[in-house]
C-alpha cells in the first residue's frame, strides 16, 4: 500500500491502493474519512468520527495506524496531534455520538448513519464546503455516508490500509473510551473502564449478577432481559 499526495492551484490528488491492489485516484478539494467506533458492545453509545483534509495539506498523518492496533498512550498522543493539526484549518474533524437508548429505538445501522450525518453537518457548520463536487468521501468497513455525498467509497479494512480513516478511527476511539470511563464511575460494578462496553467475560458476569444498568442497550442484551 501506497500514499502520496500531488497539489495543483485548485485541487489535489490522493493516489492509494486499496486491499485487492486497484489504484484509486480522485480529484477533489477535501478528503475525508469516516469510521466507527461502538458499533458492537452491549452498552454505550456508537461513536463516528470524521477527519476533513483540505488542499494543500499533507504528510499529517505519517506513521498513523488503526485506533485498534495503538496502546491507549499512543492513541492518546495521535489524538492530541491531530488536534494539533487543526490549527491553520490544515484539518478539520467532527464527532458524533448516538445513545444506547437510540439504538434500541431505532436499531444500530440507522444510529450509526445518524451519527455519520450529524458528524458532517457539524463539519459543514465550520464553513468547510464539502458538497457532493468538492468531496472524496472514504469510509471503513460497510458505513455510508448520506445520498448527497455522491463521490464516496467503502473500503473493507480501511482503517488499516487509508491514512485518513486510520485518523478518523481513534478520533472516535477516544471520544468513547473517554465517555465510557466517565460513566465507569458511575456504574462502577460493570467495568466499563475495562472493556468499555463489550461484550467480554467479565462484563456477561457482571451482567449475570447486576442486570442491566441505564445504559446497556436492551436490544443487544436479550437473554438478560
Amino acid at each position: 500500500m501506497y500514499f502520496f499526495i500531488r497539489f495543483s492551484e485548485c485541487v489535489f490528488k490522493f493516489i492509494f491502493e486499496d486491499s485487492t491492489g486497484a489504484i484509486i485516484k480522485t480529484m477533489a478539494k477535501y478528503l475525508i474519512g469516516i469510521d466507527e467506533v461502538g458499533r458492537g458492545p452491549l452498552a454505550g453509545p456508537i461513536t463516528i468520527g470524521v477527519v476533513v483534509v483540505p488542499q494543500k495539506r499533507k504528510n499529517l498523518f505519517v506513521g498513523i495506524k488503526d485506533s485498534k492496533a495503538l496502546s491507549v498512550s499512543k492513541r492518546e498522543e495521535w489524538f492530541k496531534a491531530l488536534q494539533g493539526h487543526t490549527r491553520g484549518n490544515r484539518m478539520f474533524y467532527a464527532i458524533s455520538s448516538v445513545s444506547h437508548a437510540v439504538i434500541d429505538k431505532i436499531g444500530i445501522v440507522p444510529a450509526t448513519r445518524l451519527a455519520i450525518s450529524r458528524s458532517l453537518k457539524k463539519i459543514a457548520k465550520k464553513n468547510v464546503r464539502i458538497g457532493s463536487k468538492s468531496a472524496r468521501v472514504l469510509l471503513d468497513g460497510g458505513l455510508k455516508a448520506p445520498r448527497e455525498y455522491a463521490n464516496q467509497q467503502t473500503i473493507i479494512r480501511g482503517d488499516k490500509q487509508i491514512p485518513i480513516i486510520a485518523a478518523a478511527s481513534i478520533m472516535a476511539k477516544v471520544m468513547r473510551d473517554r465517555k465510557m470511563m466517565r460513566l465507569a464511575r458511575e456504574y462502577p460494578q460493570y467495568g466499563f473502564d475495562i472493556h468499555k462496553g463489550y461484550g467480554t467475560k467479565a462484563h456477561m458476569r457482571a451482567l449475570k449478577k447486576y442486570g442491566l444498568s441505564n445504559i446497556h442497550r436492551k436490544s443487544f442484551c436479550g437473554r438478560f432481559i
